[in-house]
């Protein structure tokens, strides 16, 4: 095949022209994102049960919807949240990449299933499924600088003229707005009015639902009509109200004497908020942050561009005083961190080049391998759109690892062209057929086996093969193309651009070329030595594979290592029992400090929030502290994340008001709510709360004591303090009172009873039954309020009712359908991902009774599952190198020498984490499969050759001697070029550096290691291997007679 390149230049250019072309069409096509879509697909079902509290929502609602929703196809696991504000929220987590629309359609049929056993109230409410998107990328908020327009205004600004925009635009798959205040009719009651009057709760529920209902009048006329009709006009009349004096207008009851009893005789009726149990605070000042949420495959820098051009345009029709900011954008750190990746890639391009060029002396040699640079990084862009991939962190580092893979074969193209113009006195068309005759089987075979290591890869599940996959295909697609080139466009380039130059040199050509012959009249001698002394190789090798084996045991293992994602969070929790009033001081003080922390810029907070588990609570809040950019705190180690966080959860350890904790960022969004692990205590016995708090307080006390946990603490806690309202129902029946009226008096007067819904602004809003607030404020309250008997007489509600204090659990989870106590947490420094989750395991088995047990969920969850695929990966690749080997030398034995180069790599790899202090995390191991191929490449090139010199005549032993002499140039060159192309990574800061830091250092200290090592024990390994093959079998013995 490239034989005919070689004669036909042109045709090859054009082929590499038309692979360029394509790269370069399928870019603008290309999503872009932090990472592609691995989060798994995730179900939310919410419905509201108004004035209950947590265990009558965990009775009634959460038990039933999850007994029918558990085990749809495609989940993996099912939490749940009852609370003290009526909500239930159940969140039911699929397979990754399985459809979501399916999942969601599979829970909808299950809760419809459910329905029937659910209160009417939450039935009329709605029990809602929506599609959870993966995380919030950018939060645009909007304010009033002089405060003419309070936060009731502003949310419902945002609904009306702008939430709606935003769901429009491409690639939005959610928009949510936090401390909403949506419009309500709120008719605040008086209780001690209302019983003078001898009106109860009941009476003013009826009228709202009669008096405000929509009402169809009909027409006259209409058809069938009399014969000769000649109108028709359609009837209206008066159905639902909208303005809160239509509302006080309503009768709740008129006497034959003509009296009437309107709502605004015993209340007051205003157009205000549905729910008020949320704040939402910008840098100190009331604020509405909207979060918008991307659809998997959309592209997020695009998304964050048309939603910030979209905002500029509607802020043009803002009133005046109302003004709008993006303070939370994380995709300003995907564009940092793509800016340093491809700063990176530069910087990989020019060692590269500076590496090629030293050793093949010109500038006509040099732009050869250089040429299959753009060519394969280019070209990969087309197959990356081709199987759906994006533009993400882990396809950019393949590209930059691809910078030193893709020159390789060229490389050795060039070096074997270059050596036969020199060596031999031929024409350099004949140089170049001469050197693809050697040079065409090592290439296929060595482009083959870094293929071949991904294969396995490809088919790995979950979130772990979903970062792989990226990755590894990424490194394949380059090598397929770079392999193309080498037989097509590289021999060509050689056959127009090379010519025998001669022994003139430039000095310094000449001064590295005696340097090198030197160095290679050495290694030639200690391979000699070494081939005697095989003995001593094998004792060093086994060795090796110890101190690898040992390496595998105590490097501590880890999911994704934390990164500096520009904010971090901190949560809030205060005392239970505390008002939103109260949470809302200590959250102004904890806002004040870290506006003045050093690296903050911005602070969003939201109070009676809980980001863990995404519900209401008046005792918590949690704050979203934006740091400035990465270039103005790359100058102070005080403002790097590393150093703000400790110095942060320091102080807050001295507030005794709240237990504040700041913590990083989910390390994949999507995953889990913050950074760290998420433990779920179950309790299987089905025990009091009070019992599951007091194992979850001693086993948080007993894990604090381990030196790999920091940052334990649970949101469960069964302390909240409350009263019991025990019902007499001897006393109410007795008197002639209906149960139902006592129940409804309680949930009208102190829970808000949702009545039914009015329109205004072109939209539907709820209407809301509530007492006074000061006529709830206190348990003396409960004697204002009064029902009604058969005979018409009010009786008070204290002599019907008593309250007993009692304490009880404000959320009540579940996980799995069992009571849980979700415990979150951290490694302490110093310590892995993966030693923290053994250390809470240990405690767990020390601890927990045997009533009670425990299982991990979102990032510990996903780490413990690829820490289980990851061997079977491994094997999987070494067994795949090994066929495409056998296949290649149709010799059993012969792979082997090659495979034996791996280990070496291994122990690089695993010794340069070691070194840094950093943990065999996901990007350390994608660096390990592809050292299986990289090590294996460099061992192909020395038996490949050898087996053609044993060939041609040659002892066993002087073949593998000159083997290992021709090849040393091209191997040390190609492996220079790579070892320098990942250099940037492993020395870079900034936005992801964490990661480019893993990565960086395995596949440098592996390569570097299997190139230096291989090089003296594959010879040795060659020639004893083939000199069992070589060995004759032995006769058999004749039978005695």
């Amino acid at each position: 095949m490239s034989a005919f390149f070689i004669s036909r230049p042109i045709f090859a250019t054009v082929l590499a022209i038309v692979i360029v072309v394509l790269g370069a069409v399928s870019m603008p096509f290309l999503p872009i994102g932090q990472y592609p879509p691995i989060a798994p697909p995730t179900v939310v079902v919410s419905a509201t049960f108004t004035g209950a509290n947590a265990r009558a929502v965990e009775d009634s609602v959460t038990t039933p919807l999850e007994e029918q929703i558990n085990g749809v196809e495609g989940m993996v696991y099912m939490s749940s949240v009852s609370s003290d504000d009526g909500t239930s929220t159940i969140t039911v987590t699929f397979e990754t990449g399985y459809d979501l629309d399916i999942a969601a359609v599979d829970v909808q049929n299950n809760v419809e299933i459910a329905s029937s056993q659910l209160p009417d109230e939450v039935v009329q409410a709605g029990v809602t499924v929506t599609k959870q998107s993966s995380d919030i990328t950018l939060a645009p908020n909007l304010y009033s600088p002089d405060g003419r327009y309070d936060t009731l205004f502003i949310s419902n600004y945002i609904t009306i003229h702008i939430l709606d925009v935003m769901k429009r635009i491409p690639g939005v798959g959610e928009v949510q707005m936090f401390g909403e205040r949506t419009f309500a009719m709120r008719i605040w009651l008086d209780p001690q009015k209302m019983a003078s009057l001898g009106v109860t709760a009941e009476d003013v529920t009826k009228a709202v639902s009669d008096q405000n209902q929509v009402v169809a009048a009909g027409a006259l006329g209409q058809q069938p009509a009399p014969e000769g009709q000649v109108f028709q006009f359609t009837l209206s009349t008066l159905g639902r109200l909208q303005t809160a004096e239509e509302f006080g207008d309503i009768i709740v009851r008129a006497e034959s004497d003509g009296r009437i009893v309107r709502i605004s005789d015993i209340g007051r009726v205003e157009l205000g908020a549905e729910l008020y149990d949320e704040t939402a605070n910008v840098d100190g000042q009331p604020a509405l942050p909207f979060g918008i949420f991307q659809l998997p495959d959309a592209n997020a820098i695009d998304l964050a561009d048309e939603v910030e051009a979209k905002m500029a345009q509607l802020s043009e029709r803002f009133p005046e005083g109302l003004e709008y900011e993006i303070i939370y954008d994380t995709t300003r750190f995907i564009r940092a961190s793509i800016k340093e990746v491809l700063t990176t890639l530069g910087f990989a391009i020019a060692l590269v080049v500076f590496v090629i060029f030293m050793f093949l002396h010109g500038l006509r040699t040099t732009l050869i391998p250089v040429v299959t640079i753009p060519v394969c990084l280019i070209g990969t862009l087309a197959a990356l759109l081709a199987v759906g991939f994006s533009i993400n962190t882990l396809t950019l580092f393949g590209m930059v690892l691809a910078v030193g893979l893709v020159v390789d074969d060229a490389i050795v193209v060039v070096e074997n062209v270059a050596r036969n113009l020199e060596s031999k006195a031929i024409e350099v068309h004949e140089a170049a057929n001469e050197a693809m005759k050697q040079v065409t089987g090592p290439i296929i075979a060595t482009s083959l086996v870094l293929m071949a290591v991904f294969v396995p890869v490809a088919f790995t599940p979950g979130i772990t093969g979903g970062l792989y996959k990226q990755f590894a295909l990424t490194i394949a697609f380059a090598v397929a193309i770079s392999a193309l080139n080498s037989l097509t466009l590289s021999p060509a380039l050689c056959a127009v651009l090379l010519k025998n130059e001669g022994t003139k040199k430039h000095p310094l050509f000449a001064w590295f070329d005696n340097g090198f012959a030197r160095l290679n009249r050495g290694y030639e001698r200690i391979v000699g030595f070494l081939i005697k002394s095989w003995v001593l190789v094998v004792g060093l090798f086994l060795v090796a594979l110890l101190a690898t084996g040992y390496l595998f045991k105590t490097v501590p293992t880890g999911f994704v290592p934390p990164e500096d994602q520009g904010y971090f969070i901190v949560l809030l929790q205060t005392p239970e029992g505390t008002s939103l009033q109260r949470t809302q001081k200590v959250m102004e003080k904890i806002e004040k400090t870290l506006m003045e922390t050093p690296g903050v810029g911005h602070v969003i907070a939201f109070g009676g929030f809980s980001l863990l588990n995404s519900n209401s609570a008046p005792n918590t809040a949690s704050l979203f502290a934006i740091l400035k950019p990465w270039d103005e705190r790359k100058a102070a180690d005080e403002q790097l994340l590393t150093h703000i966080l400790p110095t942060l959860n320091a102080k807050f350890a001295s507030f005794a008001e709240a237990e504040v904790d700041a913590v990083n960022p989910p390390s994949i969004p999507g995953l889990s709510a913050t950074g760290g692990f998420q433990f779920e205590l179950q309790d299987y016995a089905g025990g009091t709360l009070t019992e599951l708090e007091s194992v979850t307080q001693a086993f948080i006390a007993e894990a604090s004591k381990r030196p790999e946990l920091q940052g334990l603490f649970t949101t469960f806690s069964a302390r909240t303090p409350g009263y019991r309202i025990d019902v007499d129902r001897n006393k109410v029946l007795s008197q002639g009172v209906s149960l139902n009226e006592v129940f409804t008096a309680l949930q009208v007067y102190l829970g808000g009873y949702y009545v039914n819904d009015f329109n205004k602004f072109g939209r539907v809003y709820r209407v809301y039954l509530q007492a006074e607030k000061d006529a709830r404020a206190l348990t003396t309250d409960i004697s204002k309020i009064y029902v009604r008997n058969v005979k018409g007489d009010m009786i008070p509600l204290s002599g019907l009712v008593t309250l007993n204090a009692e304490v009880s659990a404000r959320n009540i989870s579940h996980y799995n359908l069992f009571r849980s106590a979700p415990i979150n947490g951290s490694q302490a420094p110093g310590y892995s991902s993966n030693q923290a989750i053994q250390a809470m395991e240990a405690v767990a088995a020390d601890v927990l009774p045997k009533t009670m047990g425990y299982e991990w969920t979102g990032n510990a969850y996903q780490e413990i599952k690829a820490g289980n695929v990851l061997p079977y990966i491994f094997v999987l690749a070494l067994l795949m190198v090994f066929l495409c080997l056998a296949a290649q030398y149709e010799s059993w034995s012969t792979p082997f020498v090659v495979i034996l180069a791996v280990p070496l790599a291994m122990l690089g790899a695993l010794g340069a984490q070691a070194l840094r202090g950093l943990s065999n995390d996901i990007y350390c191991q994608i660096g390990l499969i592809m050292l299986i191929g990289l090590a294996s490449k460099n061992a192909i090139l020395i038996v490949e050759f050898a087996r053609r010199r044993r060939a041609e005549g040659l002892s066993i032993e002087e073949a593998a001697i000159e083997a290992a002499r021709i090849r040393l140039r091209p191997i040390l060159m190609t492996a220079f070029a790579f070892i320098l192309g990942v250099t940037p990574l492993v020395f870079s800061s900034g936005a992801g550096s964490s990661a480019r830091h893993s990565l960086g250092t395995a596949v440098f200290g592996g390569m570097f290691a299997a190139t230096i090592l291989s090089l003296f024990v594959v010879p040795v390994f060659y020639v004893l291997v083939e000199r069992l093959r070589s060995r004759p079998a032995r006769p058999s013995q004749p039978s005695a007679a």
